[in-house]
């Protein structure tokens, strides 16, 4: 299932430290933090209020 960055709606997210999945990291925006979203369609709705 993909993950999406709960800030800016983006995939390019990964774990900060591998051994520790609780904190994502989005390599698009910048956001750390253990959210994220796993609804593609409300990822969606994201990035077009932030654009």
């Amino acid at each position: 299932m993909t993950k999406y960055c709960p800030k800016c709606g983006s995939s390019n997210i990964d774990w900060i430290i591998p051994q520790d999945r609780s904190k994502w990291r989005c390599k698009d925006c910048g956001y750390i933090g253990a959210l994220i979203i796993e609804d593609g369609e409300l990822a969606e709705e994201i990035r077009k209020r932030k654009n």
